[in-house]
């Protein structure tokens, strides 16, 4: 499980910190529509319950508040490719 708390809370960290944790997921044997699913119960998790730490995830967390089910799972869908090129 992801320990949230020894993540980095700047932008360019929280990046590499989601990636390196999708590399491990990979390495895993974990499919990439696995990890995706994954993603989108992340996001759920942390936009009810951990507050934003920088300006890029509190714009994260208001388009996810804001986005329905089809639509988050979009963002869900980009913040993993966004981790992915951050490794």
């Amino acid at each position: 499980m992801l320990d949230l708390s020894k993540a980095d809370t700047s932008w360019e960290n929280w990046k590499k910190y989601l990636g390196q944790a999708m590399e491990f997921a990979e390495e895993l044997g974990i499919s990439k529509a696995k990890i995706e699913t994954y993603a989108m119960t992340a996001g759920t998790i942390l936009a009810e319950n951990v507050p934003p730490a920088n300006p890029e995830q509190k714009a994260v967390k208001e388009l996810w508040e804001v986005a329905d089910k089809d639509e988050q799972q979009v963002l869900a869908r980009l913040m993993t490719k966004l981790a992915s090129r951050s490794r």
